[in-house]
């Protein structure tokens, strides 16, 4: 309770990245849970840049950070970087040394240009308990951490002094972060106390692992967020399957549910139902999710998005020829995972195929006039169909007999090839329709004749 105007505290959190390295997926789920807590409850969240590591710490990065949040949608109400905030961790220092809680310690430097002098926290040697909303009770006893190294001297702070003094400082109520960060609490705890500070609640979540349970890296296909977006995915999907990593709507027994949306995702989230253990990352889940999200969305929005994920050469075209355009967004957007896929996919729209009469083929039939049989049959068909009615229902009406007669291998694959000139496309009918009439009995012609 706030104890001024006798109402609840306002819930404060913060996400407190290094910029020593890309924004990487366990710490876009950190700042995820966070931003779910936070505006479930009405609260405010702060974006904290921990720079204090001077020689490892780059703008690239910070910015790298900053970018990849804001693609995922997931805001800030302040911004702090300590790198800036000298004065206010000197201001603590000196207070604390003056009040014997911190000493400055005479070292004997054990390498060259190390300092003879640092400032360490006297550590009152006590058992501590918190509750984690995460994992319950932990105690530690601090004995074992000695007298530990709160600052190299009263302008350089370290890491756990900065952290203590920051969440006080800022006001903060809750703070949610990765398991990794439990060894630090006890330490974190000491200094709060001894600079007055109340404590936070705590909520550690667990960590991503990979599929074999070892720790996530790049070997496993993990990349940076700003990366998830260049190979086209969706920022909401991403945002989704993060959310899943750890925590469902149902608790720890799971849901059949897993499409959010993220103003769903904060009313349904539940940091008391995320789980202990970690959370198994799966390339195949999010490429799931994220194709849900490209059916999803609108054509007329695909068709604007995808355009730049086009070879220059395409793009001209599909820009000159935006109407075509869209009708392959139309179909490619039941068959892409993400957008980077669209480029290996569509040329063939474009620009007559150039095959091998061989191809035409299906599987084992060795008699290529039989091919040209089937071709023939079907040029006759489209001839005789329509302008008005071209399209998939009813070209595949007139053909599917005979195909399911003479085989439908036999029949739809030499079509298929003859429209597309790959192995892997489209059904022939829904290319046929997005080709038109013109198109498509031109390109069953070329593949008679190479016959």
């Amino acid at each position: 309770m706030d104890k001024k105007n006798n109402q609840p505290q306002k819930i404060v959190t913060r996400f407190a990245p290094s910029p020593t390295g890309p924004v990487h997926l366990g710490s876009a789920r950190t700042a995820l849970f966070n931003y779910l807590f936070t505006k479930q409850n009405g609260g405010k969240m702060i974006l904290r840049i921990e720079d204090t590591d001077t020689e490892r710490s780059k703008p690239e990065y910070e910015k790298d950070i900053i970018d990849g949040l804001d693609w995922l949608g997931i805001k800030f109400d302040e911004f702090y970087r300590q790198s800036e905030r000298k004065d206010v961790y000197k201001k603590y220092l000196s207070k604390m040394v003056e009040e014997g809680t911190a000493y400055i310690s005479k070292e004997e430097p054990k390498e060259e240009g190390q300092r003879s002098e640092i400032i360490r926290f006297k550590n009152p040697n006590v058992k501590i308990k918190f509750n984690d909303l995460i994992r319950g009770e932990i105690e530690f006893d601090t004995t074992e951490l000695g007298d530990f190294v709160v600052a190299r001297d009263m302008e350089s702070p370290l890491y756990h002094l900065a952290v203590a003094v920051d969440d006080f400082d800022m006001g903060v109520t809750h703070i949610i972060r990765g398991d990794d960060g439990i060894s630090n609490t006890p330490r974190q705890i000491l200094i709060q106390e001894a600079i007055g500070a109340p404590r936070p609640i705590y909520a550690h979540i667990p960590l991503i692992l990979a599929p074999d349970k070892s720790k996530l890296s790049k070997r496993h296909g993990v990349v940076s967020v700003n990366k998830y977006k260049e190979e086209g995915y969706i920022s909401g999907a991403l945002i989704n399957f993060l959310a899943l990593l750890g925590w469902s709507p149902q608790g720890r027994e799971g849901t059949d549910e897993e499409i959010f949306y993220l103003d769903e995702l904060v009313k349904k989230f539940d940091i008391n139902k995320v789980q202990k253990k970690g959370a198994i990352f799966n390339i195949e889940k999010l490429n799931w999710i994220n194709k849900q999200y490209i059916r999803n969305a609108p054509i007329d929005h695909l068709a604007e998005v995808l355009i730049d994920f086009l070879p220059d050469d395409l793009k001209k075209e599909a820009d000159e020829k935006y109407d075509l355009w869209k009708k392959v967004v139309s179909i490619e957007a039941e068959r892409i995972e993400k957008f980077s896929d669209i480029a290996d996919s569509i040329d063939y729209f474009f620009h007559v195929p150039e095959y091998e009469k061989e191809m035409l083929n299906w599987k084992d039939e060795k008699d290529i006039d039989k091919t040209k049989s089937h071709l023939e049959y079907i040029l006759n068909i489209l001839c005789d169909i329509k302008e008005s009615a071209f399209n998939r229902e009813i070209i595949k009406g007139l053909v599917w007999d005979y195909a399911e007669k003479e085989g439908r291998g036999n029949v739809l694959w030499p079509f298929r090839v003859a429209l597309s000139g790959k192995q892997k496309s489209p059904d022939p009918f829904m290319m046929s329709e997005v080709l038109g009439k013109e198109e498509s009995i031109k390109r069953i012609k070329n593949a008679i004749e190479k016959i």
